[in-house]
């Protein structure tokens, strides 16, 4: 692992995709910061391991028995020796100087938990459009941020502030992959942290051609219908339940989704912890500029 007084640590998630990983840590390796950088393997089958062992000496290898998504994320927070954590997918990595343009907003704004930057997509480098939506955010804020206040952030995208990230507990491991970044983002929230978008930081996504979209789909729906019912007031969370109830009607392979969260529900209810009013407050905002 490389020697360095960094501020900023990069963790990179990845499972069965040895040539997208290999991409994404030659360029993580070139960045002018030279961040400590942690992989964590989740139970790969292919050749990742290999590679990384191989082509990536100086980059710190966890390798995982099976696969646990999105909460082996948090491993690689707890690993790493910086104040500052950024988020990468085994298909994203971050512009020479944001790193370190990042870095310097979160000294500076000491209750900002969180930066999302903007995506570029593809070799064309397309914008993602949730980065407009990201930038047009209704949300008030007390103090001045850097960028938009948000409740929400993309983990492939995102430095964390390492501190606050692990004190709300990181990444739940039952919501597996997909929206899994709403509960770390309420829960920040609620204790005081702020969230930003800032698009002067630049990410770029080159999204591999190995995704189950429609696996991914159906963990959206559950886990959409596990966070109303873990933080939101039962009013908000009956509304939620119908709205994400008629998409069944739509798309009937969300039945199984939808099974799966009714068997979760004795977890949420032990679990279940109402967001303070102005959280919730601007999810109702974010929510009818949604529907508008």
């Amino acid at each position: 692992m490389r020697a360095t007084n960094a501020r900023v640590s990069v963790v990179v998630l990845t499972y069965n995709r040895a040539a997208e990983v290999a991409q994404t840590l030659r360029r993580l390796s070139s960045l002018p910061e030279r961040p400590p950088i942690i992989v964590v393997d989740n139970g790969s089958t292919d050749d990742t391991n290999v590679i990384l062992i191989r082509d990536f000496s100086t980059v710190r290898r966890v390798r995982l028995r099976k696969n646990i998504g999105a909460a082996a994320r948090n491993i690689g927070v707890r690993l790493a020796q910086t104040p500052y954590v950024a988020l990468c997918d085994d298909d994203t990595w971050w512009r020479p100087g944001s790193l370190s343009h990042a870095a310097d907003l979160l000294a500076a704004y000491p209750r900002v938990a969180i930066i999302t930057g903007r995506v570029l997509v593809g070799p064309e480098e397309r914008e993602d459009p949730t980065c407009r939506r990201m930038a047009a955010s209704p949300l008030p804020y007390p103090d001045p941020l850097p960028g938009p206040a948000l409740l929400g952030f993309l983990a492939g995208a995102s430095l964390i502030r390492r501190s606050a990230f692990l004190a709300v507990g990181g990444f739940d491991p039952r919501f597996f992959l997909g929206g899994e970044e709403s509960l770390v983002a309420l829960d920040l929230a609620a204790a005081g942290w702020e969230i930003t978008y800032v698009d002067s930081i630049t990410i770029y996504h080159h999204p591999s051609a190995q995704r189950d979209a429609g696996a991914r789909q159906r963990l959206l729906h559950r886990n959409a219908l596990w966070l109303a019912w873990l933080r939101r007031p039962f009013r908000s969370a009956l509304s939620q339940t119908a709205r994400l109830t008629r998409s069944v009607g739509r798309n009937p392979r969300l039945l199984v989704s939808f099974v799966q969260a009714l068997r979760g529900l004795p977890w949420v209810l032990r679990h279940r912890r109402v967001v303070p009013p102005a959280v919730e407050g601007g999810l109702r905002r974010l929510e009818a500029l949604e529907r508008s």
